[in-house]
């Protein structure tokens, strides 16, 4: 349902066309034909005034290195996909990745924008895992690695495959110190501090391709990462920063931004444009205004009226979430929907003016 969802939104608040890639699972007892068939039969379901505003490929969840077993256990059985995009869409130049969890407050076409701000080195974005570091889950938890002084969210991700396949990759790698043999005093340097670093891993630009790379980083870090291939991406950016674009946070807003108060000052400013419900929030009372979001959305009736159907019941909806601290900045979320419904209203509404009524 939540998948189903989700492409809803993004073709909904869509200006052009979009071509939907979709990664899926196929669960133990339905054949790879079915689960497909089962796919294709929910699109047709929908209305043709929506249709026709994408095309879509179905893929199965495939992963070209290591043993696929241990990739679907990484962290969630999709979840590991990500990593192997630019290997499995040959065809593909770039694109825009998204958890099943997201959904879109503004036209997909914004988000997509920002790769036009990618300098020549730069080849994904994402935004921080949170804004204010020392109160982080990487600045305090991780074992391992991470980009910049919070690390970074994989649920929303801009990549340029064409880039990604074509870089060679700086990677860890171990040395060994030097033998020290003599017996004479040169033998102390030995233990002074810039010997002793040496001892410690340092980085080589052996220059790894993407697919080369992944296994080994797996195998090396796989005791020390909790988030799966979000821990891997943070490891590889941290050793080629300057291969990332990072966006704000209003493109990857999640309750970490609001639960604890507010602290993702471009959302305050422009306003929420995507939603990441993880953790379930979606789903269960903790997070109320994000359920809210979530259930206007999945309940708005096809071609009806936006502002009537969805924008007024949700205004209304959010004064029951006020007791939360989510709930409090109803601003923050409405922003960028009220905004682009009124895009899609004036598109729709066209008002013919004779020349004898031009004043």
């Amino acid at each position: 349902m939540l998948n189903k969802i989700i492409k809803r939104c993004s073709i909904s608040y869509a200006n052009r066309k979009l071509q939907l890639i979709i990664c899926h699972y196929t669960s133990v007892g339905m054949a790879e034909i079915q689960s497909t068939e089962h796919h294709q039969m929910l699109l047709r379901q929908w209305p043709d005034s929506y249709t026709k505003k994408f095309e879509h490929r179905i893929y199965p969840i495939t992963f070209s290195v290591g043993n696929p077993q241990e990739w679907k256990k990484l962290f969630k059985p999709c979840a590991a996909q990500r990593l192997f995009l630019p290997v499995i869409l040959k065809d593909v130049d770039s694109l825009l990745y998204v958890d099943t969890d997201v959904l879109f407050l503004r036209p997909v076409d914004d988000i997509w924008k920002l790769l036009r701000r990618f300098n020549s080195t730069q080849l994904a974005a994402m935004a921080p895992e949170h804004e204010i570091p020392k109160i982080g889950w990487y600045s305090r938890f991780a074992r391992h690695p991470f980009y910049g002084t919070a690390g970074v969210n994989s649920g929303v991700m801009l990549m340029n495959l064409t880039r990604i396949r074509s870089t060679q990759f700086k990677e860890e790698k171990e040395t060994s110190p030097p033998l020290c043999l003599s017996m004479d005093k040169v033998h102390l340097l030995c233990f002074s501090c810039s010997m002793v670093s040496l001892f410690q891993n340092s980085l080589i630009p052996t220059g790894l391709a993407w697919e080369d790379m992944l296994f080994p980083l797996y195998q090396k870090y796989k005791n020390t990462i909790t988030w799966g291939d979000q821990d891997l991406l943070n490891i590889i950016f941290y050793f080629n920063p300057e291969c990332l674009y990072v966006f704000p946070c209003q493109w990857n807003y999640r309750p970490d931004h609001c639960m604890y108060g507010s602290n993702c000052r471009e959302a305050e400013r422009e306003g929420v444009s995507v939603l990441h419900g993880n953790r379930g929030v979606y789903h269960d009372s903790k997070q109320p205004t994000f359920r809210a979001l979530y259930e206007a959305i999945r309940d708005f009736p096809f071609q009806d009226n936006l502002f009537q159907s969805m924008y007024y019941p949700l205004q209304l909806k959010f004064l029951e979430t006020v007791h939360t601290l989510c709930g409090r900045i109803p601003q923050v979320f409405l922003k960028q929907i009220e905004k682009t419904m009124r895009r899609a209203y004036e598109k729709h509404v066209v008002i013919h003016v004779g020349p004898n009524h031009v004043h």
